[in-house]
């Protein structure tokens, strides 16, 4: 089992950025792929971007790509979303998601068996 705590949402104006965090505990001894969705309000939760256990592999959605950037630190069980230029369309409910695997990682929402409680960012124009 893991837990995930997402922080670091809040309000900021276009053009900002923000950096989330998602502190995993429980069985982080075992390599698990992680990953950040988020759901604006009627519509659907999509996948912003993922990274496998060892850092060798990311991928970002196009609307993020440029912008957002993935990391993770392996020592403090966190992984960080850095966005970048953010705008109003980035408003949305952010979730942090993992799956127990090594080397690959994954892009449907269906995947993941851990979820945050998410965290809410806004972005004004």
């Amino acid at each position: 089992q893991l837990q995930l705590v997402e922080s670091g949402g809040g309000l900021v104006q276009a053009g900002s950025s923000l950096k989330l965090s998602c502190a995993a505990s429980g069985r982080t001894n075992n390599p698990y792929v992680a990953a950040w969705f988020r759901q604006a309000q009627g519509k659907e939760r999509e996948l912003v971007a993922t990274i496998n256990a060892n850092m060798q592999a990311t991928y970002y959605a196009d609307s993020v790509k440029g912008r957002f950037t993935i990391s993770r630190d392996n020592t403090k069980n966190t992984v960080f979303l850095q966005m970048n230029s953010l705008k109003p369309e980035d408003t949305a409910v952010y979730y942090c998601a993992a799956k127990f695997h090594t080397y690959a990682y994954y892009l449907r929402e269906s995947d993941y068996d851990y979820w945050g409680q998410g965290t809410q960012v806004t972005v004004s124009s």
